[in-house]
């Protein structure tokens, strides 16, 4: 079960770049990294399905309500991201957003959700669409929803 406190300590992604924005990101408090470009980035840590360890990885997000929206794109990979794999096994996560710290739950939006979200997330994105031209597998959508 990721927590909050696991960001400090979790395993950074597998790629370098991904990881040292992370990095850059909590070393600051969240005043460096979360907005680039017009592009606001969380960081997320999950529990490794496999070792039971906290690992953490920076993704773009948008919001729905209360709730924080990511996108399972993998760049338009015909897998699913680690990260996507490891909540689907516990939905428990830690997220840092800005200078804001929280536990969440996570869930996927279901299809009637997904395709505002979709359109939403595209329009901060637009690479999304292209992802998914390049993928026979549907992109998941994940709603974070903040733990009170």
């Amino acid at each position: 079960m990721a927590v909050a406190e696991d960001l400090d300590s979790a395993t950074d992604s597998q790629w370098d770049w991904v990881a040292e924005q992370t990095r850059t990101y909590l070393a600051s408090g969240g005043t460096e990294g979360h907005e680039n470009n017009g592009l606001h980035t969380l960081v997320l840590a999950t529990t490794g399905r496999k070792t039971g360890q906290p690992r953490r990885t920076c993704l773009i997000y948008g919001r729905s309500g209360d709730e924080f929206v990511v996108v399972a794109s993998k760049a338009g990979a015909d897998d699913d991201p680690a990260w996507f794999k490891n909540l689907l096994a516990d939905p428990s996560v830690g997220v840092q957003a800005g200078t804001h710290r929280f536990t969440a739950n996570a869930r996927v939006a279901s299809a009637a959700e997904r395709e505002s979200l979709w359109t939403q997330m595209a329009q901060i994105f637009p690479l999304y669409d292209e992802y998914a031209q390049k993928t026979d597998r549907t992109i998941p959508i994940v709603l974070l929803t903040p733990q009170t």
